[in-house]
């Protein structure tokens, strides 16, 4: 019987002309946890957006890595590069078999992106992936509704929320930010 990784909760909220993107820091191995502390967040095109994943840590790596190619090669035009992605992520026969998910923001647009080809534009600026995505969402959408909370505090109350509900997601945050 194959082991089952199970990790992750990453959330992205634009608010007032600032986009955050986080993500808790927990991996876990079956019913072990083997890392507390994992960089699920990181900064690309010299830092003009920010990406975050939920899935393997290895098919991760390799889609940050294909990722940051598309922009250079698109001159850093984000949803560009994005639909190039899913593209190659959905057609290339080694791509194909990557387990993970992809939130990607710039300073105007965030976007998430998946290997069956989508690339989806959330309506009202909060997207979530990863065990803990559905109750970072709707936390994140209640403390929109009802506070006048930044994006960075919304993302670490919601991502702090799901922790205490999901068990593959702890509260040792990561939150990187873009202003308008």
């Amino acid at each position: 019987m194959k082991t089952q990784w199970h990790h992750t909760t990453v959330l992205a909220v634009r608010r007032d002309g600032v986009v955050a993107v986080g993500s808790d820091g927990q991996v876990t191995l079956g019913t072990a946890v083997i890392k507390h502390g994992a960089a699920k967040v990181r900064r690309l095109a010299g830092g003009k957006v920010l990406a975050g994943f939920a899935g393997s840590v290895a098919d991760a790596l390799a889609l940050f890595t294909r990722f940051e190619a598309k922009l250079e090669e698109y001159g850093h035009n984000l949803e560009r590069a994005a639909v190039e992605l899913a593209r190659d992520w959905r057609t290339d026969k080694a791509l194909r078999h990557l387990e993970a998910l992809l939130i990607t923001a710039d300073h105007k647009t965030t976007l998430l992106v998946s290997g069956t080809g989508e690339v989806l534009v959330p309506d009202d600026d909060v997207v979530a992936v990863g065990s803990g995505g559905s109750y970072a969402l709707a936390a994140a959408r209640a403390l929109i509704k009802h506070t006048e909370l930044s994006s960075r505090e919304i993302v670490q109350e919601a991502l702090a929320i799901a922790s205490e509900i999901d068990i593959y997601t702890n509260d040792r945050i990561t939150i990187e930010e873009l202003k308008s």
